[in-house]
């Protein structure tokens, strides 16, 4: 029996402050609004009580953010996708933003577990002024506990309209894709990141958001397995491979946090629940 969830985030400015308003249906909602860094940023905490999605599951994500809104969007754990008998399971993931909006789109990994047949898809709509720091996180199994994905189906969209679109289908028996030297390698753990425009960045401000993405790869673990480009004048990309979660969620925050500093001269902030 599927279980559809929905959820509808509007990001609306009254003054200097951010107002969020939520609607929700199904098993997906709000856990926390929070503004650790004051009125012009919402922080969302967004739960999917049942902890999982299975076969036939849809979960659906829709946000607007208006001008001069700027919006957090994390979880408090991983999204799994677990055994499917048939139908796929699917999260929906639909934003759009105004000029002037931002949005970080930062949730937690998501895990593949052995059998399931998964859609994941993501679209995000800016307007010229608008820009956003996002990132997906993907592990086929559980190496730490050694469940290998030895079966399943994996399907993902990433789309910036007329800018970028990366759609992958990962099966678990396509060994030359899952341990080819041009494909994964081996590894289970797939990290894709980017700093999205709805016009040109520029040259020299992307010169230096490469650079600052650059010196953190230096500095991680998996600095032979990831690389950062410009794919587009209004998008830059990271992705690494790695044999487990945490050193490349490491790598993501370590950029994140760069690329907030040098892109829009904000501090760090990590969402607290990230630590808990």
């Amino acid at each position: 029996m599927s279980w559809p969830g929905r959820l509808n985030l509007h990001y609306t400015r009254d003054g200097e402050r951010t107002i969020a308003l939520d609607r929700h249906h199904g098993p997906l909602r709000v856990l926390q609004r929070l503004y650790p860094e004051g009125p012009g940023i919402c922080h969302h905490v967004l739960v999917h009580p049942p902890g999982g999605i299975v076969g036939g599951d849809t979960l659906e994500i829709e946000a607007q953010l208006e001008e001069g809104t700027h919006a957090l969007i994390t979880t408090p754990g991983a999204t799994r996708y677990y055994r499917s008998a048939g139908a796929p399971g699917m999260q929906q993931v639909q934003a759009r933003l105004a000029d002037h909006a931002r949005l970080e789109w930062l949730p937690l990994e998501t895990i593949a577990y052995r059998d399931c047949h998964a859609i994941n898809r993501m679209h995000f709509d800016l307007a010229p002024k608008a820009e956003m720091i996002g990132w997906d996180l993907l592990a086929l199994g559980l190496p730490a506990a050694g469940e290998a994905w030895s079966r399943g189906r994996y399907q993902q969209h990433l789309e910036l309209p007329g800018v970028w679109l990366e759609q992958a289908r990962i099966d678990a028996s396509d060994t030359l894709l899952l341990d080819g030297p041009l494909g994964w390698a081996g590894r289970r753990v797939l990290g894709t990141m980017w700093f999205g425009s709805g016009e040109a960045i520029g040259r020299e401000r992307t010169a230096r958001l490469l650079e600052v993405a650059r010196d953190r790869l230096s500095a991680s673990p998996l600095a032979d397995s990831a690389g950062v480009s410009a794919v587009h004048d209004r998008v830059i990309v990271l992705r690494a491979l790695a044999e487990r979660v945490e050193p490349l969620m490491q790598l993501l925050v370590a950029v994140r946090a760069a690329w907030r500093q040098d892109g829009w001269s904000l501090a760090e902030s990590a969402p607290r629940i990230w630590r808990t």
